[in-house]
Protein backbone atom coordinates (compact mmCIF):
# COMPACT_ATOMS: atom_id res chain seq x y z
CA UNK A 1 0.00 0.00 0.00
CA UNK A 2 1.37 3.25 -1.10
CA UNK A 3 0.00 6.30 0.65
CA UNK A 4 1.16 9.83 0.36
CA UNK A 5 0.53 11.93 3.40
CA UNK A 6 1.48 15.54 3.84
CA UNK A 7 1.83 16.64 7.48
CA UNK A 8 2.10 20.29 8.34
CA UNK A 9 4.24 21.72 11.19
CA UNK A 10 3.43 25.07 12.82
CA UNK A 11 5.98 27.83 12.39
CA UNK A 12 7.93 28.61 15.56
CA UNK A 13 9.91 31.67 14.57
CA UNK A 14 8.57 35.04 15.70
CA UNK A 15 9.11 36.21 12.15
CA UNK A 16 7.22 33.28 10.66
CA UNK A 17 3.84 33.58 9.08
CA UNK A 18 0.98 33.66 11.56
CA UNK A 19 -0.57 30.32 12.48
CA UNK A 20 -0.82 28.52 9.17
CA UNK A 21 0.16 25.07 7.99
CA UNK A 22 3.87 24.57 8.54
CA UNK A 23 6.40 23.36 5.98
CA UNK A 24 8.74 20.41 5.82
CA UNK A 25 12.24 21.40 6.83
CA UNK A 26 13.87 19.18 4.19
CA UNK A 27 15.15 20.81 0.97
CA UNK A 28 12.29 21.33 -1.44
CA UNK A 29 12.13 20.87 -5.14
CA UNK A 30 10.71 23.61 -7.33
CA UNK A 31 6.94 23.52 -6.86
CA UNK A 32 6.01 26.69 -8.68
CA UNK A 33 3.13 26.47 -11.12
CA UNK A 34 4.10 25.62 -14.72
CA UNK A 35 1.88 26.61 -17.61
CA UNK A 36 1.43 24.58 -20.77
CA UNK A 37 0.06 26.34 -23.84
CA UNK A 38 -2.41 24.78 -26.23
CA UNK A 39 -3.82 26.33 -29.38
CA UNK A 40 -7.46 27.29 -29.40
CA UNK A 41 -9.57 29.10 -31.96
CA UNK A 42 -10.30 32.70 -31.00
CA UNK A 43 -13.98 33.29 -30.31
CA UNK A 44 -15.83 36.55 -30.62
CA UNK A 45 -16.35 37.95 -27.12
CA UNK A 46 -17.46 41.48 -28.03
CA UNK A 47 -20.35 41.35 -25.57
CA UNK A 48 -18.60 39.24 -22.95
CA UNK A 49 -16.20 39.69 -20.05
CA UNK A 50 -14.21 37.36 -17.84
CA UNK A 51 -16.02 36.09 -14.76
CA UNK A 52 -14.25 37.27 -11.58
CA UNK A 53 -15.11 33.90 -10.01
CA UNK A 54 -13.99 31.45 -12.72
CA UNK A 55 -11.93 33.41 -15.25
CA UNK A 56 -14.23 32.17 -18.02
CA UNK A 57 -16.09 34.26 -20.56
CA UNK A 58 -19.64 35.23 -19.55
CA UNK A 59 -22.05 38.01 -20.44
CA UNK A 60 -20.39 41.35 -19.69
CA UNK A 61 -23.34 42.69 -17.71
CA UNK A 62 -23.41 39.55 -15.57
CA UNK A 63 -19.65 39.73 -14.98
CA UNK A 64 -20.10 43.23 -13.55
CA UNK A 65 -22.72 42.18 -11.00
CA UNK A 66 -22.02 41.49 -7.36
CA UNK A 67 -22.22 37.78 -6.58
CA UNK A 68 -24.35 36.34 -3.81
CA UNK A 69 -22.91 34.09 -1.09
CA UNK A 70 -25.43 31.68 0.43
CA UNK A 71 -24.96 29.67 3.63
CA UNK A 72 -25.66 25.97 2.99
CA UNK A 73 -26.16 23.33 5.67
CA UNK A 74 -23.79 20.39 5.36
CA UNK A 75 -24.90 17.98 8.06
CA UNK A 76 -26.30 14.61 7.07
CA UNK A 77 -29.85 15.37 8.23
CA UNK A 78 -29.98 18.31 5.82
CA UNK A 79 -29.03 16.32 2.73
CA UNK A 80 -29.61 16.42 -0.15
CA UNK A 81 -28.58 19.96 -0.97
CA UNK A 82 -30.15 22.05 -3.72
CA UNK A 83 -28.72 24.63 -6.11
CA UNK A 84 -25.08 23.89 -5.30
CA UNK A 85 -24.08 22.77 -8.80
CA UNK A 86 -24.60 26.32 -10.08
CA UNK A 87 -22.14 27.82 -7.57
CA UNK A 88 -18.84 29.08 -9.00
CA UNK A 89 -16.93 28.97 -5.71
CA UNK A 90 -17.73 27.02 -2.55
CA UNK A 91 -16.12 27.61 0.83
CA UNK A 92 -16.31 24.86 3.43
CA UNK A 93 -15.50 25.85 7.01
CA UNK A 94 -15.71 24.10 10.37
CA UNK A 95 -18.39 25.10 12.82
CA UNK A 96 -19.15 23.62 16.24
CA UNK A 97 -18.92 19.93 17.02
CA UNK A 98 -16.71 19.02 14.09
CA UNK A 99 -19.35 19.61 11.43
CA UNK A 100 -18.78 21.89 8.46
CA UNK A 101 -20.92 24.48 6.76
CA UNK A 102 -20.72 25.63 3.16
CA UNK A 103 -20.93 29.07 1.61
CA UNK A 104 -21.87 28.84 -2.06
CA UNK A 105 -20.92 31.88 -4.16
CA UNK A 106 -22.86 32.52 -7.36
CA UNK A 107 -22.21 34.87 -10.24
CA UNK A 108 -25.36 33.60 -11.92
CA UNK A 109 -28.21 32.16 -9.88
CA UNK A 110 -30.90 32.79 -12.48
CA UNK A 111 -33.47 30.04 -12.78
CA UNK A 112 -32.72 28.54 -9.37
CA UNK A 113 -35.98 27.84 -7.57
CA UNK A 114 -34.51 26.03 -4.56
CA UNK A 115 -31.17 26.86 -2.93
CA UNK A 116 -30.22 25.37 0.41
CA UNK A 117 -31.08 24.38 2.93
CA UNK A 118 -29.93 27.75 4.24
CA UNK A 119 -28.40 27.94 7.71
CA UNK A 120 -26.99 30.48 10.11
CA UNK A 121 -23.91 32.68 10.01
CA UNK A 122 -20.63 32.41 11.86
CA UNK A 123 -18.46 35.52 12.00
CA UNK A 124 -15.79 34.33 9.56
CA UNK A 125 -18.21 33.61 6.71
CA UNK A 126 -19.28 37.22 5.98
CA UNK A 127 -15.63 38.24 6.24
CA UNK A 128 -14.88 35.83 3.39
CA UNK A 129 -17.94 37.03 1.46
CA UNK A 130 -16.59 40.57 1.63
CA UNK A 131 -13.48 39.41 -0.25
CA UNK A 132 -15.79 38.93 -3.26
CA UNK A 133 -17.99 42.03 -2.67
CA UNK A 134 -20.81 39.50 -2.32
CA UNK A 135 -24.28 40.00 -0.90
CA UNK A 136 -24.44 37.56 2.00
CA UNK A 137 -27.51 35.32 2.43
CA UNK A 138 -28.11 33.45 5.71
CA UNK A 139 -30.80 32.34 8.15
CA UNK A 140 -29.84 33.65 11.57
CA UNK A 141 -26.42 33.91 13.17
CA UNK A 142 -24.34 33.30 16.26
CA UNK A 143 -24.43 36.06 18.87
CA UNK A 144 -20.82 36.88 18.08
CA UNK A 145 -21.61 37.58 14.41
CA UNK A 146 -24.49 39.97 15.07
CA UNK A 147 -22.43 43.18 15.55
CA UNK A 148 -20.69 42.55 12.22
CA UNK A 149 -23.95 41.86 10.38
CA UNK A 150 -25.88 44.76 11.90
CA UNK A 151 -22.95 47.17 11.93
CA UNK A 152 -23.03 48.00 8.25
CA UNK A 153 -19.94 45.93 7.46
CA UNK A 154 -21.67 43.71 4.90
CA UNK A 155 -24.86 43.75 2.86
CA UNK A 156 -26.83 40.73 4.01
CA UNK A 157 -30.22 39.06 3.73
CA UNK A 158 -31.20 37.44 7.02
CA UNK A 159 -33.99 34.92 7.49
CA UNK A 160 -34.83 36.18 10.98
CA UNK A 161 -35.01 39.84 10.00
CA UNK A 162 -37.82 41.77 8.31
CA UNK A 163 -36.79 40.58 4.86
CA UNK A 164 -36.98 36.93 5.92
CA UNK A 165 -40.41 36.09 4.51
CA UNK A 166 -39.50 37.85 1.27
CA UNK A 167 -36.26 35.97 0.68
CA UNK A 168 -36.90 32.53 2.17
CA UNK A 169 -39.54 29.82 2.22
CA UNK A 170 -39.95 26.53 4.08
CA UNK A 171 -40.69 23.10 2.64
CA UNK A 172 -42.60 20.20 4.16
CA UNK A 173 -40.17 17.48 3.05
CA UNK A 174 -37.71 18.27 5.85
CA UNK A 175 -37.97 19.17 9.51
CA UNK A 176 -36.76 22.52 10.90
CA UNK A 177 -34.13 23.87 10.88
CA UNK A 178 -33.27 22.03 7.66
CA UNK A 179 -36.25 23.18 5.59
CA UNK A 180 -35.43 26.85 4.91
CA UNK A 181 -34.63 27.61 1.27
CA UNK A 182 -34.20 30.60 -1.01
CA UNK A 183 -34.42 31.16 -4.76
CA UNK A 184 -33.52 33.57 -7.53
CA UNK A 185 -36.86 35.30 -7.04
CA UNK A 186 -36.45 35.55 -3.28
CA UNK A 187 -32.88 36.85 -3.39
CA UNK A 188 -33.69 39.47 -6.00
CA UNK A 189 -36.74 40.60 -4.03
CA UNK A 190 -34.64 40.90 -0.89
CA UNK A 191 -31.95 42.90 -2.66
CA UNK A 192 -34.60 45.25 -4.00
CA UNK A 193 -36.28 45.58 -0.59
CA UNK A 194 -33.02 46.54 1.10
CA UNK A 195 -31.93 48.72 -1.82
CA UNK A 196 -28.50 47.11 -2.12
CA UNK A 197 -26.10 48.04 -4.89
CA UNK A 198 -25.96 45.23 -7.45
CA UNK A 199 -22.85 46.25 -9.39
CA UNK A 200 -19.27 45.50 -8.43
CA UNK A 201 -17.22 48.55 -7.51
CA UNK A 202 -15.18 50.08 -10.31
CA UNK A 203 -11.90 49.26 -8.57
CA UNK A 204 -12.67 45.60 -7.84
CA UNK A 205 -9.91 43.49 -9.37
CA UNK A 206 -11.22 40.01 -8.63
CA UNK A 207 -10.22 37.41 -6.08
CA UNK A 208 -8.07 35.03 -8.13
CA UNK A 209 -5.52 35.25 -10.94
CA UNK A 210 -6.56 32.89 -13.73
CA UNK A 211 -4.66 31.41 -16.64
CA UNK A 212 -5.14 33.03 -20.02
CA UNK A 213 -7.31 31.41 -22.65
CA UNK A 214 -5.57 28.44 -24.21
CA UNK A 215 -3.22 27.95 -21.27
CA UNK A 216 -3.42 25.21 -18.67
CA UNK A 217 -1.68 25.31 -15.30
CA UNK A 218 0.25 22.07 -14.74
CA UNK A 219 1.96 21.68 -11.38
CA UNK A 220 4.63 19.48 -12.91
CA UNK A 221 6.81 19.30 -9.79
CA UNK A 222 3.95 19.14 -7.33
CA UNK A 223 2.92 16.34 -5.02
CA UNK A 224 0.68 13.65 -6.51
CA UNK A 225 -2.88 14.44 -5.43
CA UNK A 226 -5.27 12.19 -7.31
CA UNK A 227 -7.26 11.87 -4.09
CA UNK A 228 -7.40 14.70 -1.55
CA UNK A 229 -8.67 14.38 2.02
CA UNK A 230 -9.01 17.73 3.84
CA UNK A 231 -9.41 15.93 7.16
CA UNK A 232 -12.79 17.14 8.44
CA UNK A 233 -13.96 14.68 11.09
CA UNK A 234 -17.73 14.43 10.59
CA UNK A 235 -18.55 14.57 6.86
CA UNK A 236 -15.14 12.99 6.09
CA UNK A 237 -15.01 14.47 2.57
CA UNK A 238 -12.61 13.68 -0.23
CA UNK A 239 -11.96 14.79 -3.80
CA UNK A 240 -11.04 12.45 -6.67
CA UNK A 241 -9.35 13.75 -9.80
CA UNK A 242 -11.04 12.62 -13.01
CA UNK A 243 -8.31 12.86 -15.63
CA UNK A 244 -10.72 12.45 -18.53
CA UNK A 245 -12.93 15.31 -17.37
CA UNK A 246 -10.04 17.34 -15.92
CA UNK A 247 -11.90 18.08 -12.68
CA UNK A 248 -12.07 16.98 -9.07
CA UNK A 249 -15.24 15.14 -8.04
CA UNK A 250 -16.50 15.76 -4.52
CA UNK A 251 -17.54 13.06 -2.04
CA UNK A 252 -18.70 13.17 1.58
CA UNK A 253 -20.50 10.92 4.05
CA UNK A 254 -19.28 7.95 2.01
CA UNK A 255 -21.02 8.95 -1.23
CA UNK A 256 -21.04 11.38 -4.14
CA UNK A 257 -22.00 14.90 -3.12
CA UNK A 258 -24.80 15.88 -5.48
CA UNK A 259 -27.13 18.75 -6.22
CA UNK A 260 -30.58 17.18 -5.92
CA UNK A 261 -32.10 19.84 -8.17
CA UNK A 262 -30.19 18.51 -11.19
CA UNK A 263 -29.05 15.10 -9.94
CA UNK A 264 -25.39 15.77 -10.70
CA UNK A 265 -22.22 15.42 -8.64
CA UNK A 266 -20.31 18.56 -7.66
CA UNK A 267 -17.05 19.01 -9.60
CA UNK A 268 -14.26 21.59 -9.43
CA UNK A 269 -11.20 22.51 -11.45
CA UNK A 270 -9.35 23.95 -8.46
CA UNK A 271 -9.15 22.93 -4.80
CA UNK A 272 -7.55 25.16 -2.18
CA UNK A 273 -6.73 24.14 1.38
CA UNK A 274 -6.45 27.31 3.45
CA UNK A 275 -5.16 26.84 7.01
CA UNK A 276 -6.04 29.45 9.61
CA UNK A 277 -5.37 30.14 13.25
CA UNK A 278 -8.42 29.90 15.48
CA UNK A 279 -9.78 30.13 18.98
CA UNK A 280 -13.03 29.72 20.85
CA UNK A 281 -15.27 32.67 21.55
CA UNK A 282 -15.97 33.62 25.16
CA UNK A 283 -18.62 30.88 25.43
CA UNK A 284 -15.81 28.31 24.98
CA UNK A 285 -17.85 26.65 22.23
CA UNK A 286 -18.34 28.89 19.19
CA UNK A 287 -15.41 28.88 16.79
CA UNK A 288 -13.67 32.07 15.71
CA UNK A 289 -11.47 31.28 12.73
CA UNK A 290 -9.02 33.98 11.66
CA UNK A 291 -9.56 34.38 7.91
CA UNK A 292 -7.60 37.65 7.80
CA UNK A 293 -4.27 36.88 9.44
CA UNK A 294 -2.55 34.83 6.76
CA UNK A 295 -1.23 31.30 6.84
CA UNK A 296 -0.30 28.38 4.64
CA UNK A 297 -2.03 25.68 2.67
CA UNK A 298 -2.15 23.98 -0.71
CA UNK A 299 -3.25 24.72 -4.25
CA UNK A 300 -4.45 21.60 -6.06
CA UNK A 301 -5.33 21.11 -9.73
CA UNK A 302 -4.98 18.44 -12.42
CA UNK A 303 -3.94 15.74 -9.97
CA UNK A 304 -1.08 17.69 -8.35
CA UNK A 305 -0.65 19.85 -5.24
CA UNK A 306 1.84 22.54 -4.27
CA UNK A 307 2.30 24.24 -0.90
CA UNK A 308 1.23 27.87 -0.75
CA UNK A 309 1.12 30.73 1.68
CA UNK A 310 -1.79 33.13 1.81
CA UNK A 311 -2.19 36.68 3.04
CA UNK A 312 -4.44 39.71 2.74
CA UNK A 313 -3.51 43.35 2.21
CA UNK A 314 -6.46 44.58 4.28
CA UNK A 315 -9.51 43.27 6.10
CA UNK A 316 -11.83 43.21 3.08
CA UNK A 317 -9.14 42.51 0.48
CA UNK A 318 -9.12 39.11 -1.21
CA UNK A 319 -6.83 36.43 0.16
CA UNK A 320 -3.90 35.98 -2.24
CA UNK A 321 -1.99 32.73 -2.60
CA UNK A 322 1.76 32.46 -3.22
CA UNK A 323 4.02 29.59 -4.27
CA UNK A 324 7.33 28.57 -2.69
CA UNK A 325 9.16 31.27 -4.68
CA UNK A 326 6.85 34.00 -3.39
CA UNK A 327 4.99 34.43 -6.68
CA UNK A 328 1.21 34.73 -6.71
CA UNK A 329 -0.19 31.53 -8.13
CA UNK A 330 -2.06 31.40 -11.41
CA UNK A 331 -5.12 29.17 -11.23
CA UNK A 332 -6.85 27.24 -13.96
CA UNK A 333 -10.07 28.67 -15.29
CA UNK A 334 -13.10 27.01 -13.76
CA UNK A 335 -14.83 26.43 -10.46
CA UNK A 336 -13.02 26.39 -7.12
CA UNK A 337 -13.64 24.67 -3.77
CA UNK A 338 -11.87 26.18 -0.75
CA UNK A 339 -11.51 24.16 2.45
CA UNK A 340 -10.82 26.47 5.39
CA UNK A 341 -8.98 24.39 7.99
CA UNK A 342 -8.02 24.89 11.62
CA UNK A 343 -4.23 24.91 11.59
CA UNK A 344 -3.93 22.64 14.62
CA UNK A 345 -5.68 19.86 12.70
CA UNK A 346 -3.58 20.23 9.56
CA UNK A 347 -1.93 16.86 10.15
CA UNK A 348 -5.22 15.26 9.08
CA UNK A 349 -4.68 16.39 5.47
CA UNK A 350 -3.78 13.50 3.18
CA UNK A 351 -2.92 13.13 -0.49
CA UNK A 352 -2.97 9.86 -2.41
CA UNK A 353 -1.40 9.10 -5.76
CA UNK A 354 -4.24 6.79 -6.83
CA UNK A 355 -7.74 5.72 -5.86
CA UNK A 356 -6.39 2.26 -5.12
CA UNK A 357 -4.02 3.70 -2.52
CA UNK A 358 -6.87 5.67 -1.01
CA UNK A 359 -9.17 2.64 -0.81
CA UNK A 360 -6.42 0.51 0.68
CA UNK A 361 -5.87 3.07 3.43
CA UNK A 362 -9.52 3.26 4.50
Amino acid sequence: MKKRMMTFLLAVSACALLAGCGKDTAPKKDTSAKKETTTKKDDNHDNDAKSPLTGEWIDAELAGKRPVAVMISNIKDALPQYGTKAADVIYECPVEGGITRMMAIYQDYSGLERIGSVRSCRLYFPKIANEFEAIYVHFGQSDFALPYLDGGKIDNLNGIKSEGSTVFYRTDDKKPPHNAFTSEKGINAGIKKKNYETKLSADYTGHYTFAEDGKEVELTNGEDAVVVQPGYSVDKPWFVYDKKEGVYKRYEYGAEQKDAAVGKQLTFKNVILQCCSWQYESDKYTLNIDVNGGGSGYYITNGKAIPVTWKKDSTNAPARYYDADGNEITMNQGKTWVCVLQDSYADKIKFYSSEDDFKAAK
